[in-house]
């Protein structure tokens, strides 16, 4: 089998000392845990678990037109954010598909689904891995189709609003179909200031992808949905995928997340409290740190083992090693709970003779 390469990955047998309790900081899923109403929800509805789910998520689409202030024509829900991006990919079919680097490898994998050609924007470490003006050299009437990671993943960082309409602009005029995911906004302290919902009635050539995966907690369940104002287009990724394609499950949590705006406040708050928190530990290990607005944080280091270092303590950081624009030497870890966070700050204190300043 194939080696895996997302975070996550808490099922591979791995010499971790017996008794250690294992800490997954591979994946960015909120540290607050499932929120109480979906787990209540799970329960409450489980006589209900015997009947084929509503294809359409009638119910859901409808408290996330009212979440997002969009029609609810206008939205499509899937198995997660992954099963939007395979629609896309086999319902647009793109010839040319437009990608920065690094950013996260689903686009990629899914466009080659079927056989599209990538090109590549690259982000450049001396800019601090942010997206500028440069991006629209790559915007040519050739390009079918453009995703953007907004905040960037693995790096953490928001594309400015101004820019990503005027990418939006700009790929409606050349007929590119341009994917904006914003599956980690939720996490950003000023949110509603980098996205581009409110103005999707002005781009039809745009889709928007979020996800109730890591915000609420709820990787397991699997859940998320699109948004785009151009009705062929939903209709078309409707066809691209089979029914039933979110269960009874996922529908009922869904409906009760959406509910829980308490919760996503003190998600905000709890992240840049801890994000700081790991910013400031790790610049002082000697660690080269990206300044990352998200729930996760992407560094650079010498010591190529350090992954493997950490496995000893229990603990898992993703290997930034695969995606196209970076290499071995950079790791990305989740922010998590204080405890956690102290606990993987002394740890990685233990291998500070081995790990080098990087400039």
């Amino acid at each position: 089998m194939e080696k895996l390469f997302h975070g996550g990955d808490i099922y591979s047998k791995r010499d971790i000392p017996k008794n250690t309790k294992l800490i997954d900081f591979s994946a960015n899923i909120n540290p607050l845990g499932m929120p109480q109403e979906v787990k209540r929800a799970i329960i409450d509805n489980i006589d209900l678990y015997n009947n084929y789910p509503d294809p359409l998520c009638a119910e859901l689409i409808n408290e996330i037109s009212k979440h997002e202030n969009i029609p609810a024509e206008q939205v499509i829900c899937g198995n997660g954010a992954a099963d939007i991006i395979y629609r896309i990919a086999a319902a647009i079919k793109p010839k040319i598909t437009l990608l920065t680097a690094p950013t996260f490898s689903e686009y990629e994998e899914a466009v080659k689904t079927v056989n599209s050609s990538v090109r590549y924007h690259f982000l450049l470490e001396k800019n601090g891995f942010n997206l500028d003006q440069s991006i629209f050299d790559k915007l040519e009437p050739s390009v079918d189709l453009m995703f953007l990671c907004n905040p960037n993943n693995p790096t953490g960082i928001p594309i400015d609003k101004e820019i990503v309409m005027e990418i939006a602009a700009r790929c409606k005029v050349n007929k590119t179909i341009l994917v904006v995911d914003e599956c980690f906004n939720d996490f950003l302290e000023n949110s509603r200031d980098y996205s581009i919902i409110e103005e999707l009635g002005d781009f039809d050539n745009v889709i928007v992808l979020k996800a109730f995966t890591k915000i609420y907690a709820m990787a397991g369940i699997r859940l998320g949905y699109g948004l785009c104002s151009n009705k062929d287009i939903i209709d078309r990724l409707y066809k691209a995928g089979q029914p039933w394609n979110v269960s009874v499950i996922a529908q009922k949590c869904g409906i009760a997340a959406l509910k829980e705006t308490e919760y996503v406040t003190q998600t905000k708050m709890l992240i840049k409290e801890n994000r700081e928190y790991l910013i400031s530990k790790l610049k002082l290990l000697g660690l080269k740190v990206f300044e990352s607005q998200a729930n996760y944080i992407l560094f650079k280091t010498k010591n190529k083992l350090l992954q493997h270092e950490l496995e000893k303590c229990g603990i898992l950081i993703r290997s930034c090693g695969n995606y196209v624009g970076l290499n071995d030497t950079y790791f990305r870890i989740a922010v998590k709970a204080k405890e956690d966070n102290e606990h993987l700050v002394r740890s990685m204190e233990q291998y500070l003779d081995t790990i080098e300043v990087v400039k």
